[in-house]
């Protein structure tokens, strides 16, 4: 199946633009919905079916839905793209100074809203405790990269917005997180054991009222291993670990299959202390236009392709180590703080500067694609078996030592069923504009199907894999002629698969 870059996205854009002010846009469900120059000799099956919210347990994603607290973003606005997306968790900042505007006055209206209706729709908000607050001398700044409270008066007006907000939504909150990137930026004042400290003053007053929470810590801004090897030990030697469930981590690159080493010196470093707190990678995603705008990796050549290969290239690369991921961000955002208002772009929705949403981009279907097919159903394969391009006598290597070290590839096994999904992409490269296939011949190893399929996950096309691209022989499945790029495919068993015609 041939398609043609632009259209698409183009006629949607038209659509959108005709449409009145206020009014939501359609997320189109047709196998147009995202049109690329691939070119798969593959016989054509059809589209991968979204899931909404309801229809999905659970699964490893979260959704960034940050900058309410700077009317960066309208909730509003945005609020009925979420169900369709299929992702259930929604990370937000409380806003301690759109909150208390005046001395010892706290105005909860403004998330009163969003809290209850994100509630009513079946999401489960994950909550920060930023920023600081004005108000106060010595209060932190109410921005990114603003100090945290550190005057005896700031923190004890801090103790007191903490208790109120955790009183407040304790019956519609479980999820929390204390301090966004407190190594961001100039936050040269914000060491790593103030910090530690003030994630442990934190924690400590939500567990008091609510001791069921489930508390992230840390929220680095970008890698820094000095950083988090005191933080930890801190925590370690006030022994408060036990207050914790996670500790995020936010670290832009451009390449997203990039950063493995740096993810495992932070997992080893944890582990020095604890197996029971994991990691979480709590914001992270690519623009979908470059040179302008704010926000990191702002200054490359994205594309909104691009941008689709990163965002699914970082989620399935976090499901492959175990680590949940919060997507960044659900919209456009208009920074409107400094001498320039600009967009964000990491948004999956395109908006403009009055906050309305255009249209979801290429993204937003891919993103589709993933969280239709990968659900807390499916269980990781660890040991994982296989070989791409094999050569004539060629055994099976373990998964870190394959034949083709540009692959990322990972396998996982229905809970239920036992049959299986694999996830392959060229992981060498920052994501690419364009598309450059090549094909792999690909052996797995204790694989499990009755009828694999291929699925393209930026498009969501589905096709067959005709039986004389494909073996058995014992538990070992042999595939020839898979088409392979910068953005994940999948070889799954076609159960694992729904798709319309």
């Amino acid at each position: 199946m041939k398609q043609h870059t632009v259209l698409a996205p183009l006629l949607l854009a038209i659509a959108a633009l005709a449409s009145p002010p206020g009014q939501a846009q359609v997320i189109e469900t047709n196998k147009y919905r995202v049109v690329t120059n691939l070119d798969v000799k593959l016989p054509y099956l059809g589209t991968v079916k979204a899931r909404s919210t309801d229809q999905i347990t659970g699964s490893n994603w979260l959704l960034g839905a940050e900058t309410l607290d700077r009317d960066f973003a309208d909730y509003e606005q945005y609020k009925a793209f979420i169900a369709p997306l299929g992702i259930k968790r929604l990370r937000m900042q409380a806003g301690w100074n759109k909150t208390e505007k005046v001395l010892g006055r706290y105005d909860f209206a403004w998330l009163d809203r969003i809290i209850d209706d994100a509630h009513a729709r079946g999401f489960k908000p994950w909550l920060q405790t930023s920023y600081g607050n004005v108000l106060y001398p010595g209060g932190g700044g109410a921005n990114l990269g603003a100090g945290m409270p550190v005057s005896p008066e700031a923190l004890a007006a801090y103790d007191r917005w903490v208790t109120a907000l955790v009183t407040r939504y304790k019956g519609k909150v479980q999820d929390w997180e204390v301090w966004n990137e407190p190594n961001f930026g100039d936050n040269t004042t914000n060491t790593p054991e103030m910090t530690a400290d003030f994630n442990i003053r934190t924690a400590e007053i939500i567990k008091r009222i609510q001791p069921e929470a489930r508390i992230s810590g840390l929220a680095l801004g970008h890698h820094n291993q000095r950083f988090v090897a005191r933080f930890f030990k801190r925590l370690a030697d006030q022994g408060k670990f036990d207050l914790f469930d996670n500790m995020t981590y936010h670290n832009y690159v451009y390449n997203p299959d990039s950063d493995h080493h740096e993810t495992g010196e932070l997992r080893r470093e944890l582990e020095k202390y604890t197996t029971r707190v994991r990691l979480r990678q709590g914001e992270n995603g690519a623009p979908s236009a470059g040179g302008t705008g704010r926000g990191a990796l702002w200054d490359h050549d994205w594309t909104e392709l691009s941008q689709a290969k990163w965002n699914t290239r970082r989620m399935l690369g976090t499901l492959g180590q175990d680590i949940e991921m919060s997507v960044f961000g659900l919209v456009e955002m208009n920074y409107t703080f400094g001498p320039i208002n600009r967009l964000n772009f990491k948004g999956i929705l395109k908006s403009d500067a009055s906050l309305r949403v255009i249209r979801p981009k290429t993204a937003y279907y891919a993103i589709q694609n993933v969280t239709s097919v990968f659900d807390n159903s499916l269980q990781r394969i660890k040991g994982l078996e296989h070989t791409h391009n094999i050569d004539s006598g060629a055994s099976p290597n373990l998964y870190s030592h394959t034949t083709d070290r540009k692959l990322q590839f990972f396998g996982y096994r229905h809970t239920g069923t036992g049959k299986q999904v694999y996830t392959v992409w060229d992981g060498e490269s920052v994501p690419t504009n364009d598309i450059a296939v090549r094909l792999q011949d690909i052996q797995i190893t204790g694989g499990d199907f009755d009828q694999p399929v291929w699925v393209d996950i930026i498009t969501g096309a589905v096709h067959e894999i005709p039986a004389s691209q494909w073996s058995r022989k014992g538990n070992t499945f042999s595939f020839k002629g898979i088409p392979v790029y910068d953005a994940p495919i999948l070889i799954a068993d076609k159960s694992l698969v729904s798709f319309t015609p």
